[in-house]
C-alpha cells in the first residue's frame, strides 16, 4: 500500500529500542542525544492470528503476514521547528508518514538524564505537539498570503479558501492540533495537498521500566487522563524486555519469557495492530497452493481494487470474487463444507472486501 507510520519522540525515550522490536532493520542504539541526524527505514510483519488458524485447515508452504512500513525519525529537540536539533530535516520526515507513533519516556533512569532535567510525559507530548504546530502555522500562513490578494478582488474560490485558511490559522494559534478541527469535506479540500503534521493520527506509546510492563506507573496514568480529556489512543509496553524478547529465537522460549513477566504477547504486536487499524486498513486472505496470505487495502475498497494489490492483471480482467468469510471456516473447518453450508458467496465489482474475508478471484485477461 506504500504507507509509513512514523516513529517520533524526544531523544533517549526509547523509539529506537522499539523500531528495533518491530523492524526488520536493526538501527544503532546509543545513550547519547542526538547521535544520529538520518531517519531509519524498516518493515515489520503484522501479526495475525487469523492467517495462522486458516493454515490448520487449508495448508500451505509458507505464510506469508500483511506489512507495514515503518520509519524511525531522530529524536525531536524543543525548538525543531525553528531549525534546534536536526530541526527541518525531522519534520520533512513526519511529513511523509501517514500517522505517527509517538513514544514517550515513562522510566526514571539516573544514568539517563531527561533533556528537560525531569521525566513528565504529557510536558513532553506538548513539546513535540508545539514544534509541529508552529510548523503547520507557518504553511498555513504562507497560503494565506497566497490567496488573500485575489480574495480582496472578489475571486470567490480565492474569498473561500482564505476563509477555510483562517479558520486552520487560528485554531492553530490556540495551541490545538489540525486533527481536532471540525471541517466540511469541502473545507478539508482547501489544505489536503498541505501534508499537515497535526493532522495525522497519532498512537501514544509509554515506555516503562521492567517492572511496570504489565501494570503501567503514574507516568502512564498522566498520559492515560490526558488522552481521555485530549482523545487518542494510547499502549504501556516496556521496551527493554521487548528487545529481550526479540531476540529469542525460539517461540517456545519466546513463550516461557511472557510468562515470566506476566504477559500474555509481545507489546509490540498491540502496537503494531494499533497502528495498522489507526491507518484505517484492512487485511483480506488469497489460499492453497504455495502459500497462505494476508494481503493490505483501505478499508472500504472495492473487490476489483483488491484484486489490483494482488496484481493489475486481477483488476483489469475481474469478473468475480468467491467470498468465504473467516469466522465461518474457524466454524465450518473447510472449504468445501462452506460452500455445501451456503457460505461461499459470489460477488461482483460493487462488492467492499470485509476485514478478514478470504477471496478467490475470477478473472480473463
Amino acid at each position: 500500500m506504500g504507507l509509513k507510520c512514523g516513529i517520533v519522540g524526544l531523544t533517549n525515550s526509547g523509539k529506537t529500542t522499539m523500531f528495533n522490536c518491530i523492524s526488520n532493520t536493526k538501527a544503532a542504539v546509543t545513550e547519547f542525544a542526538y547521535s544520529t541526524n538520518k531517519s531509519n527505514i524498516g518493515v515489520c510483519a503484522v501479526p495475525d492470528e487469523r492467517l495462522t488458524h486458516i493454515n490448520t485447515f487449508i495448508k500451505a508452504d509458507k505464510l506469508v503476514f500483511a506489512n507495514l512500513d515503518l520509519v524511525d525519525i531522530p529524536g525531536l529537540a524543543k525548538g525543531a521547528s525553528q531549525g534546534a536539533g536536526i530541526g527541518n530535516s525531522f519534520l520533512a520526515d513526519v511529513r511523509l508518514c501517514d500517522a505517527l507513533i509517538h513514544v514517550l519516556r515513562c522510566f526514571d533512569n539516573p544514568a539517563l538524564p531527561h533533556e528537560e532535567g525531569s521525566v513528565d510525559p504529557v510536558r513532553d507530548i506538548e513539546i513535540v505537539d508545539f514544534e509541529l504546530q508552529c510548523k503547520d502555522l507557518e504553511q498555513i500562513e504562507r497560503k494565506i498570503s497566497k490567496v488573500e490578494k485575489a480574495a480582496k478582488i472578489g475571486d470567490k474560490t480565492a474569498k473561500h479558501d482564505y476563509e477555510v485558511l483562517k479558520k486552520y490559522k487560528e485554531h492553530l494559534e490556540g495551541f490545538q492540533n489540525v486533527r481536532t478541527l471540525e471541517v466540511t469535506d469541502d473545507e478539508h479540500a482547501v489544505v489536503a495537498d498541505m501534508m499537515l503534521l497535526t493532522e495525522k493520527p497519532v498512537l501514544f506509546v509509554c515506555n516503562v521500566n521492567d517492572e511496570d510492563a504489565v501494570t503501567g506507573n503514574a507516568y502512564s496514568e498522566a498520559v492515560k487522563k490526558y488522552v481521555e480529556e485530549n482523545g487518542g489512543e494510547m499502549l504501556v509496553i516496556a521496551a527493554k524486555i521487548e528487545s529481550e524478547i526479540a531476540e529469542l529465537d525460539s517461540e517456545e522460549d519466546r513463550k516461557a519469557f511472557l510468562e515470566d513477566v506476566g504477559l500474555t504477547e509481545p507489546g509490540v504486536n498491540k502496537v503494531i495492530r494499533a497502528a495498522y487499524k489507526m491507518l484505517d486498513l484492512i487485511s483480506f486472505f488469497t489460499v492453497g497452493g504455495k502459500e497462505n496470505r494476508a494481503w493490505t487495502i483501505r478499508r472500504g475498497m472495492l473487490a476489483p481494487q483488491a484484486a489490483g494489490v494482488i496484481h493489475s492483471d486481477l483488476e483489469r480482467g475481474f469478473i468475480r470474487a468467491e467470498v468465504i468469510k473467516y469466522e465461518d471456516l474457524k466454524e465450518l473447518g473447510s472449504e468445501l463444507k462452506c460452500k455445501e453450508a451456503g457460505k461461499l458467496y459470489v460477488e461482483g465489482k460493487n462488492y467492499e472486501v470485509q476485514d478478514g474475508d478470504i477471496l478467490h478471484i475470477r478473472f480473463n485477461v
